[in-house]
């Protein structure tokens, strides 16, 4: 537990201190935290504005979050967005002794030293997995409580707990909207194995679980999201199987093979899925605990969205629980039928050294490697010009350092559309989200000069502008309540690396 917190904390804290977590989305989230320990609805400005949603919205209409509302006593002790990469850390880590008594359920009937190595290395390969270190390395986002919610209810049901495991399923659907569909396969897998063992209670649970959590999805999605303030729609990313589901579902009923066509270009889906699965030595496909996998893999797989496909953002890490889990089971399983195969031996072996190679790769090598805890020197420009701006202030920032005046302003991000904040701070000299160029920003910089800014600082490429006088600026808006939320294109080098940070 120590040694999985250390290192998720540790590169959370790292990118923190070299201004690689942003306003999107560390801001977004502490924002919505923070107004959660103030009893108000979550909402987030750098969000809502960016994407023209109506001043009031709640972040409830974008995702359903409400399990982050767990987090909110935590800003009353200490009220700074790094309260969130620790309180991250903390659940990854949470997850560890979890990994070990699932390990001791699977391998029941072996030798006491086989059971104590098995729950040693299951313990080590989770708490040092690369989707955990890749979800910290880019801040916070809801699968900090996905994470052990899947685990703890895996290891209920493998207990036979079911009433227990039917608690955790139900705390898992309100981590986010599509993890019904998780709950339910865990259902169906449960409802299947009480059957095959004469368990009715099993069978019923399971079941119960099968039905209920799609439909706990469906209704999220359907109506709670909109009802929320959420468009219909919204994070529709499969164009290519329809403009809607409806016409999804029909595209998919008589053309089936679309969906092999879609899942599999471009190839880099397929680099995706042989990497996750890959690095733990293809042992989760051995166990029918990988179709809870299944809802989570198709959703990328069949997306139009780029940033779906690389491995070093946060969505492995929804995965990591199931597929540990599953990779345990199939070597118990195998163990069973005949523990002196070396076969076994070396599968077991490789799913260690391949996963290994993967965390070392992804993230424990930066934490030691000084360059990495460095900001550069247009980075410590912007937090130097930060701390100029004072407390209580409207401001549009760059989102790289959005996070350092979330606690204490009023801060969006700088984007498409002048904002008529009183500070603006931007570079000029690296291209920022959510500009397509540097000389888009530059641009900006030279309408707000001749629209009612002075420039209090430029430094390494950071430009600190203060409104002076208040004149309109040409394309200035501001969302109203009539807002039409709006999506911004992906950048076109998004996507087309694996491993591209």
């Amino acid at each position: 537990m120590l040694l999985c917190f250390l290192a998720c904390c540790g590169l959370g804290l790292q990118s923190w201190a070299a201004l690689r977590v942003t306003g999107f989305d560390l801001g977004i989230f502490d924002q919505a935290v923070r107004a959660y320990a103030h009893f108000d609805m979550p909402r987030s400005p750098i969000k809502s504005v960016h994407h023209e949603f109506p001043p009031d919205f709640s972040l409830l209409g974008d995702h359903f979050t409400p399990a982050l509302a767990l987090l909110a006593p935590l800003y009353w002790v200490w009220d700074d967005p790094r309260v969130l990469i620790l309180a991250q850390a903390g659940l990854f880590a949470a997850g560890v002794p979890v990994v070990r008594r699932i390990a001791r359920h699977c391998f029941a009937e072996a030798a006491p030293r086989v059971v104590r190595r098995a729950a040693d290395l299951g313990g080590l390969v989770y708490a040092l997995g690369w989707p955990l270190l890749n979800s910290s390395y880019t801040g916070f986002h809801e699968v900090a409580f996905a994470v052990p919610f899947t685990l703890l209810m895996l290891e209920r049901g493998v207990a036979r707990r079911y009433g227990a495991a039917a608690f955790w399923a139900v705390l898992l659907c309100t981590t986010k909207e599509d993890m019904g569909l998780v709950a339910g396969a865990f259902g169906l897998v449960l409802a299947v194995r009480a059957h095959r063992s004469g368990d009715r209670t099993g069978r019923a649970v399971g079941a119960a679980l099968a039905v209920a959590g799609p439909l706990v999805s469906a209704v999220v999605i359907v109506w709670f999201l909109p009802a929320m303030g959420g468009p219909p729609g919204y994070y529709w990313s499969y164009g290519r199987l329809g403009p809607d589901p409806g016409a999804a579902l029909a595209h998919v009923l008589t053309q089936p093979w679309v969906l092999l066509q879609v899942a599999v270009t471009p190839t880099i889906k397929i680099a995706m899925l042989a990497w996750i699965l890959g690095t733990l030595a293809l042992l989760p496909l051995g166990s029918p605990t990988f179709l809870l996998a299944l809802p989570l893999l198709a959703e990328r797989m069949l997306s139009d969205n780029p940033n779906h496909w690389p491995v070093i953002n946060h969505y492995d890490a929804f995965l990591w629980p199931i597929l540990v889990t599953a990779a345990l089971e199939t070597v118990a399983r195998r163990h069973r039928k005949g523990p002196q195969r070396p076969a076994l031996r070396w599968s077991a072996v490789a799913a260690v050294l391949l996963s290994s190679t993967a965390a070392l790769t992804l993230g424990l090598r930066l934490l030691l490697d000084p360059a990495s805890w460095r900001p550069t020197s247009d980075k410590r420009a912007l937090a130097a010009a930060a701390e100029l701006i004072p407390d209580g202030v409207t401001v549009e920032a760059d989102n790289t350092v959005a996070p350092r005046l979330t606690a204490r302003t009023e801060v969006v991000i700088v984007d498409a559309a002048p904002r008529g904040a009183d500070w603006v701070l931007l570079r000029v000299d690296d291209r920022t989200f959510p500009f397509a160029t540097i000389s888009e920003q530059r641009q900006r910089v030279a309408l707000l000069l001749n629209h009612g800014y002075g420039e209090v600082l430029r430094r390494d490429g950071v430009v600190l502008l203060h409104r002076v006088q208040r004149i309109p600026v040409p394309g200035m808006r501001l969302p109203g309540p009539g807002s039409a939320p709006v999506r911004e294109l992906v950048p076109s080098d998004i996507g087309a690396d694996l491993f591209r940070r």
